[in-house]
């Protein structure tokens, strides 16, 4: 029932961890440990259809994504009995990098995003639930994600603005530079070096989606 009510909202479980005191997860309201951390995210088809009727998506208010995340999420989680924490909340803001990294399947990328084994780089982390019960906690994949393995990294020579390299990683600037130049550069459809991705082509962001993203990003 709870990943049906997941999906029903364009979301999905990612994996889930017990914590420890490494993980950096905080207390539960009432001062308990949580026991169980189940990470909830979406991906492109998931979420969007689902998001633009929303009433979040229909006010024209900023950030309809952030809003229509912490009102369902946070329904769902109270219905189901978790504590929700949202990447958005902060600062301080939650590593929600480092949880995925302890829920297995992920390896970081040289976009800056983390890239799973299945979803590859078209993962959103949106969510975090957290209970004192100790649960059956589905997990994402076994082990690291891809791109250690990837020999080709088809990523770099993807990006036009030569924004990725292996040793400086993603140069955020230069990124945000070449888009600000024009609004019909390709990317603007979706990010050329996520879209060069070999993993989780099912799950790629469609070019409306990505261009919600890009403007969020660049601040439109």
């Amino acid at each position: 029932m709870f990943e049906k009510d997941l999906a029903a909202a364009g979301f999905l479980c990612l994996g889930g961890f017990a914590p420890g005191v490494g993980d950096r997860v905080p207390a539960l309201a009432g001062g308990d440990r949580p026991n169980t951390l189940l990470l909830v995210g979406s991906t492109g088809p998931s979420i969007w259809p689902v998001l633009t009727k929303s009433p979040e998506w229909a006010d024209g208010a900023a950030d309809p994504l952030d809003r229509y995340t912490a009102r369902v999420l946070g329904a769902l989680a109270q219905s189901h009995g978790f504590e929700a924490l949202f990447p958005f909340e902060g600062p301080p803001y939650h590593p929600f990098q480092q949880w995925a990294a302890a829920c297995g399947g992920f390896s970081p990328s040289p976009m800056g995003v983390l890239a799973h084994r299945d979803f590859g780089p078209w993962a959103g982390f949106r969510a975090a639930f957290l209970s004192a019960g100790t649960l059956d906690a589905p997990r994402g994949a076994d082990g690291s994600g891809p791109c250690e393995t990837c020999a080709d990294k088809p990523c770099l020579a993807a990006c036009p603005a030569n924004a990725l390299s292996l040793s400086e990683g993603y140069d955020v600037p230069r990124c945000r530079d070449h888009l600000s130049q024009s609004r019909a550069f390709d990317c603007w459809s979706g990010c050329l070096a996520r879209r060069a991705c070999p993993y989780g082509t099912p799950h790629r962001q469609d070019p409306a989606t990505a261009r919600f993203h890009m403007e969020s990003f660049i601040g439109l």
